[in-house]
């Protein structure tokens, strides 16, 4: 038996992998400890919609015999869980729809299939919402069961955030990785649009459903990203833009920062307001950083209107049968598929033009003045009651224009809830952007996001 067995929920995935691999403990020590944090916490927080232990086991057991030999995967013997949109071959993929109820496909996801070759350990399937949209599911904030704990990928937050597994797949369309890490308290990595493959899972907006993940450790993402990630030559765009060490290294002299106010910085609470200005101040004393104040031009304006009609006219589209057989269940997904019905193709293709034209403004506005720009995630803590309205925040803009962005769990509202600033940059900067975070905690900014008081 291991010596750190009390202590492994606690470990982050950087940790994990350098235990096993120096023989402190073993793959299946690391996975019970999970599943035993997932027995005693879940039926609070609800994070799981499907759990296989048995299977979790063997392929721990897998992961320590491949070990013992001297080799393994990047994550090999790391717990991960993965949002209920992902196809898994010998798991249920419900979609959070009772429709699909006890649904296994037969296949894995690519991005899935990616966690296996690296031989990952996955517990089971994390709770979304109806088919990823905006209907509630059963998850609850880890740090107060009574509040909201975020978006779609809700039950992959909350997981990591309840140390029940270490890192969580989870998607973005408008705001879903970046809002529940920021209410739950934990990293959110949401990287550049098309950087991770969407094979094998469910597809709402075919412009804006981005892959990306939860983690409590920077160090966590870019050991995600690396294993998940498109390579090769085979993807020309990214592999270039990845590759281009002027795109992954800040120019001569200190980084280049934005602190942003807007465009729906009037909605934030007024703590997290002067929460994102102190910050701001403190950037501006770290070292090799230089801060200026920043508003984004008018066009950027538009954004949520845009994201709304190619959201809208998406869903109503793939949901066409649903919406007549009458087989949904949330009235909200009723609303949004009969707006959809109600808007022309022209009008969505004019949309999409929008949305392209906007992310090389961003772009391009990127490239002459910030290396980063950093954002509030939300604007303050997690809202009371599970099917509370979020206020507005700027998350769907930089989804709506590809940018890769993260999640610092930073600030602490006056209920005690955490909540985050998100930092972003140029699309294909993800390399540049995992840097810039690492910078912060070179900095002594940010720290490895600390498990709730309460259930510690």
């Amino acid at each position: 038996m291991s010596q750190l067995d009390m202590d492994l929920f606690q470990l982050t995935a950087t940790q994990i992998s350098a235990h096993l691999r120096a023989g402190d403990c073993r793959a299946v020590d690391v996975t019970r400890a999970c599943l035993d944090r997932i027995e005693r916490l879940n039926p609070a927080i609800h994070a799981w919609v499907h759990l296989s232990p048995e299977l979790a086991l063997q392929q721990a057991e897998a992961a320590d015999r491949k070990l013992a030999d001297g080799k393994g995967g990047t994550l090999c013997g790391v717990p991960v869980g993965v949002k209920d949109i992902f196809n898994t071959a010998d798991m249920p993929t419900q979609m959070g729809s009772p429709i699909w109820k006890d649904f296994t496909p037969g296949n894995d996801a690519r991005a899935v299939h990616y966690l296996r070759m690296a031989d990952a350990v996955l517990p089971g399937k994390t709770v979304t919402a109806e088919f990823a949209v905006h209907a509630p599911g059963p998850t609850r904030n880890p740090h107060h069961l009574e509040h909201m704990p975020g978006t779609s990928s809700s039950g992959s937050a909350a997981a990591v955030a309840a140390g029940m597994v270490p890192l969580s797949l989870g998607t973005q369309t408008a705001g879903s990785i970046i809002r529940p890490a920021s209410y739950c308290g934990v990293y959110g990595f949401k990287p550049s649009f098309g950087l991770i493959p969407r094979t094998g899972m469910l597809k709402t907006t075919d412009s804006l459903d981005t892959v990306g993940f939860f983690a409590r450790d920077i160090e966590d993402l870019e050991l995600l990203f690396n294993v998940i990630r498109v390579h090769g030559v085979d993807y020309p765009l990214s592999h270039e833009a990845l590759n281009d060490r002027a795109r992954r290294n800040k120019s001569a002299g200190p980084w280049r920062v934005g602190l942003l106010h807007g465009p729906k910085w009037k909605y934030a609470e007024s703590y997290a307001q002067q929460a994102l200005q102190e910050f701001g101040q403190r950037l501006g004393k770290a070292a090799d950083i230089v801060i200026e104040k920043v508003e984004m031009p008018e066009n950027f304006n538009r954004a949520h209107d845009i994201h709304a009609t190619i959201y809208d006219r998406t869903l109503a589209y793939y949901f066409k049968e649903e919406f007549v057989a009458h087989t949904l269940v949330s009235p909200i997904m009723y609303e949004i598929v009969q707006r959809g019905n109600q808007l022309t193709v022209e009008e969505y293709k004019a949309a999409l033009a929008e949305q392209a034209a906007l992310a090389r403004e961003l772009d391009e506005f990127l490239d002459r003045r910030f290396d980063i720009i950093v954002d509030l995630s939300t604007g303050g803590e997690a809202p009371k009651g599970l099917d509370s309205n979020d206020r507005l925040d700027n998350c769907l803009i930089w989804t709506l224009c590809g940018v890769p962005t993260i999640n610092l769990p930073v600030f602490t509202g006056p209920l005690g809830l955490p909540f985050g600033a998100q930092i972003f940059s140029r699309r294909y900067n993800d390399y540049l952007l995992l840097n810039f975070a690492r910078h912060l905690r070179q900095c002594g900014m940010t720290k490895v996001a600390p498990l709730p008081p309460a259930i510690h």
